[in-house]
């Protein structure tokens, strides 16, 4: 494992602020999806309850990472990284649950994507943390490769399994979910390039940096940001349930 000790002050202060900014949009997104649940339907407001409990799980292990990345440069202590796979293991289901929250399909659908989307979610973040933890590169590329077998299966789920209830989605709320799913898409890609850094040959100080920097942006994007996207959908499926609700929002 890295030591955080051969950082220079430059690099400890960029990591230090990098975790310092994704704690605050954690921690304002939790505060905004529940000051937020007034403004959706009562069907829609669980979704949003799920995405504070997302940014909530995710404020506190910021905290934790942000307390033990400083002991670990001030006084020679291992790094905690598996605060992250903590997180991870509770956050990423949870994020499939609301996507399929939000949408408020038929119950029988919901269940069938999520007794499927959940367990999958689960066993990629479970496969990845053995090559995580380890300097060699076998072992790394052996559960890399076991992590993607769930990684791929979710995505066939998310693009072709729910893309077919998105015809009978209200105007605009199709769109919204194709920038949902792209959004995941996006974000978890960064995870397995980071994680393959040692493999590519990038090690070191800077890689620590550009790893610490990459997960915590691409934390911030598939929570906080996400959550502001599950807003805004279930904004417009409230309004398109119910027009006397739109015209009292002002919309």
């Amino acid at each position: 494992m890295f030591d955080v000790q051969q950082l220079t002050f430059g690099q400890y202060d960029a990591v230090l602020n990098v975790l310092s900014f994704a704690l605050v949009s954690m921690i304002f997104a939790s505060f905004f999806m529940l000051a937020s649940l007034g403004r959706v339907q009562q069907r829609y407001r669980s979704s949003l309850v799920i995405s504070a409990t997302v940014t909530g799980i995710a404020a506190y292990h910021y905290w934790r990472i942000f307390d033990s990345f400083k002991e670990a440069y001030a006084e020679g202590t291992q790094f905690n990284e598996a605060y992250r796979y903590v997180d991870w293991i509770l956050t990423v289901p949870l994020l499939l649950v609301e996507t399929v929250a939000v949408l408020a399909l038929a119950k029988s659908v919901s269940r069938s994507l999520l007794v499927r989307l959940v367990p999958a979610s689960a066993l990629m973040i479970i496969l990845g943390y053995p090559g995580e933890i380890t300097n060699e590169v076998l072992p790394k590329m052996v559960w890399g490769a076991l992590s993607t077998i769930p990684f791929i299966y979710i995505l066939y789920i998310l693009f072709v399994e729910l893309g077919k209830s998105l015809a009978r989605q209200p105007e605009g709320v199709a769109k919204e979910v194709q920038g949902l799913r792209l959004t995941l898409l996006a974000t978890w890609g960064f995870y397995p390039i980071a994680y393959l850094f040692p493999v590519m040959g990038f090690e070191g100080e800077l890689a620590f940096v550009f790893r610490q920097y990459g997960y915590s942006i691409a934390d911030i994007l598939a929570k906080a940001v996400f959550g502001l996207i599950i807003y805004k959908i279930a904004r417009l499926k409230s309004f398109a349930d119910d027009p006397e609700f739109a015209k009292a929002e002002g919309h």
